[in-house]
């Protein structure tokens, strides 16, 4: 004889019964849970620092970067703590650990500062990589660093110009000391003897072909008349322009084109450089 089904408000109390258990075993999860995420073992005891940290306090630092934390160590959000360490000076990334059982490790890498963006004394640096960085700088190393600039985003450009133009400039016994891109799409540098060039525009074996052209003959012409440089105009095609010290005229010259370097002639050598 087939089991006669229970009546529906049977069922619906079992139902309900079944459910109320679950609900309480949650709790009683949730509640176990909450006070083992609270229990003091879990309290952060210690924030190690490691990595670069040339221009940081190691105590200072860790003692400020625990004021602005707050969780325990199952708790505390890895993704904040690695925004608050990198929006710190000087510091480029920062790599979030925990430790168990309460140590939360922080790997900090510091920006490698090779130039000034903008002038020197400013609150801008370039790093090794080309990106753009605010931080107080007031050390000798800095103080030596050359000086690129140009509109926004173009650092990488500038920074890799400058390293392929700089070695050309050491036989004259000069440095370059600052590297521009223009809003216009120019190029001017200046030396560390305070002669001012205007490269003109072109890619950068175009700028490096007249760069090199100029260094390679300009010797000749500052020899050949006792007097130094105080600036240049390389925007021509076959030739550049030059101002020497003690020669006033006005703007640069007009250049001489010639298909090699001559021995200049002593009414216009102060004032033209040929190829």
């Amino acid at each position: 004889m087939a089991a006669r089904p229970l009546p529906l408000d049977v069922r619906l109390m079992t139902l309900a019964t079944s459910a109320l258990g679950w609900a309480l075993v949650a709790m009683v999860l949730a509640g176990l849970g909450l006070w083992a995420v609270r229990h003091p073992v879990w309290t952060v005891a210690a924030i190690e620092v490691h990595g670069d940290l040339t221009h940081q306090n190691t105590v200072t630092f860790r003692a400020h970067m625990g004021t602005r934390l707050s969780g325990s160590f199952l708790t505390l959000d890895l993704a904040e703590v690695k925004k608050v360490f990198e929006a710190v000076p000087w510091v480029r990334k920062a790599v979030v650990q925990r430790e168990f059982p309460n140590r939360i490790k922080v790997t900090l890498e510091e920006h490698q500062a090779v130039a000034w963006w903008g002038s020197s004394g400013d609150s801008l640096l370039v790093n090794r990589q080309g990106e753009v960085f605010e931080a107080s700088a007031e050390d000798d190393e800095t103080d030596k660093l050359p000086e690129l600039a140009g509109p926004e985003g173009q650092a990488p450009r500038v920074k890799a110009l400058h390293e392929q133009l700089s070695p050309v400039f050491m036989p004259l016994g000069t440095a370059l000391q600052r590297l521009e891109l223009t809003a216009q799409g120019g190029w001017r540098a200046g030396l560390d003897n305070g002669a001012n060039l205007e490269l003109g525009r072109g890619e950068p074996d175009e700028l490096m072909a007249r760069v090199t052209r100029f260094a390679q003959t300009l010797t000749q012409v500052t020899h050949q008349h006792g007097r130094r440089l105080e600036a240049a105009d390389l925007r021509y095609p076959a030739a550049y322009a030059v101002r020497l010290h003690g020669v006033t005229t006005g703007e640069l010259p007009k250049p001489v084109r010639s298909v090699k370097p001559v021995k200049p002639n002593p009414t216009t050598a102060a004032n033209a450089a040929r190829r």
